[in-house]
Order: C-alpha cells, then structure tokens, then sequence
C-alpha cells in the first residue's frame, strides 16, 4: 500500500537565506502549465532529455496521472505560488525484478537554476522514495556536459556507475548518458518488501 501523498514534503536541507521559496510540495493539476511550460524549454533548449518534440500539457498531465497511479512521488518547487521547478521518481525499467529500483527527473526553470532549489527537489524524492520502501535511484543524466545536474546526484550521496557514449543525437551533436545510483534505505542489505509488479 502506498503512503497517501502529503500536504507538504519536507526536507532536510536548508533552505537558501535569500530566497523566498514557500517549499516543496506535492504537484497538483493545476501544476501542469507551468510545468510543460519548464520541460519545453528544456526539450527545444537543452540535452538533459532527449525528446525532440515538446509535449502538450494534456500528454504532461497524463504521465504525472500514470506516475501517482504507480505510487511515485511527484513534487514542485515553489516560490510565491510560482512553479519553479518540479521532479518526480518513477519505474526504472518496467521488468517486474527491478521493481525496487527507481529513476529520478528534475527539471528547473532556467531564471531558477542555482539556488539550490534541485537539491531541494532531489532531497524530497529520495525521502519519499525511502518511504515507500524503494531500495536504489538511479539518475540518468543526458549529455555528459551536464555538470551540474551530476554534482547535484553526487552531492546526494549517488556514484557514478557508468558512462553510455553517443547513445543520443540532439542539436547536431552525439550525446553520451552518464548514469550515477544511490542506495535508498536499507538498499541491499536485507530482502526488500513485496510489491505488486
């Protein structure tokens, strides 16, 4: 059985002194604008995703209902009821003997991004992934260029795992996937709880 969502999510971190950010919660429907609105510019702008073609808010709204159907948590950032950023864990791979493992996506507004507000994000998913009895997250970084989205894993305790090259092509250039994992909880110290696959 899956924990019903909270309120609000907290964190461990710190919030940044001079930011006025009100926190992380969980993303409601009334998220999804904004939240396409982030992800597109990161489909047309950046390497981080490999999708090519920017999703529309209703194919948006339908993987977050997937996602929340499966039990994963599903957070925004948020700063003066403005989305700044969002992330969200979901099924590593659909096999039912990875069923313990989970995939992380963060994604931040580009006038958002070092304020710390990924880690935020990124503390709020591992929380909530531990929770819920998850026992490994992976992070999938598209384009080895990425620095700052592996120092964020790296500094949340991930390891880089593995480098896959030229798997990507995007904006004219060959992109590599660096992939880095964190153990969740009791990771692979003991039997993980029964899930439904």
């Amino acid at each position: 059985m899956v924990p019903a969502p909270q309120e609000r999510i907290s964190t461990s971190a710190t919030l940044p002194l001079d930011s006025t950010l009100t926190g992380i919660r969980p993303a409601s429907e009334a998220d999804m604008t904004a939240i396409t609105a982030i992800y597109a510019h990161h489909v047309r702008q950046g390497s981080a995703s490999f999708e090519t073609k920017v999703p529309d808010v209703v194919e948006m709204a339908r993987r977050r209902a997937t996602l929340l159907e499966g039990g994963f948590p599903y957070v925004v950032a948020e700063d003066n009821s403005e989305v700044l950023g969002y992330a969200y864990a979901g099924a590593y791979r659909p096999r039912a003997a990875y069923c313990n493992t989970v995939e992380d996506s963060i994604y931040l507004r580009p006038d958002a991004t070092g304020r710390g507000l990924g880690s935020h994000l990124l503390t709020a998913l591992i929380e909530a992934c531990e929770a819920q009895g998850f026992r490994q997250m992976i992070a999938v970084v598209g384009d080895s260029a990425n620095t700052p989205s592996i120092r964020l894993h790296e500094r949340q305790g991930f390891r880089r795992i593995g480098t896959l090259e030229a798997v990507g092509h995007k904006h004219g250039r060959w992109l590599e996937v660096v992939l880095l994992q964190r153990r969740l909880g009791e990771g692979a110290s003991s039997a993980p709880q029964v899930r439904d696959a």
